[in-house]
């Protein structure tokens, strides 16, 4: 199976798409997590996540301003050029 590029946008369910990059990480995919729209909450569920986002070398990217101190920020330019440059973007 050739090498995939998948960017997973998490826009509706932060949960979910951080369940479903770690989860194609098995295929030995690169995968980029861009979360969107609002802050992660700090859930336990989201926190369950984020330890299989450490686990599959997964650093999450945000278009939220709010979380820039967090995590690398992408303007509108970047999150274009992560989408142009995706062989499949995922929108959750």
């Amino acid at each position: 199976m050739e090498k995939k590029s998948i960017l997973v946008l998490g826009r509706r369910d932060h949960t979910e798409a951080m369940r479903v990059a770690a989860g194609l990480t098995i295929f030995g995919h690169t995968v980029r997590l861009v979360f969107m729209t609002d802050p992660v909450a700090a859930t336990p569920e989201n926190a369950e996540q984020a330890e299989l986002l450490e686990l599959s070398d997964i650093e999450p990217e945000t278009t939220v301003a709010g979380m820039a101190g967090d995590l690398p920020y992408l303007d509108a330019g970047a999150l274009g050029a992560a989408i142009a440059a995706a062989n499949y973007v995922i929108s959750i």
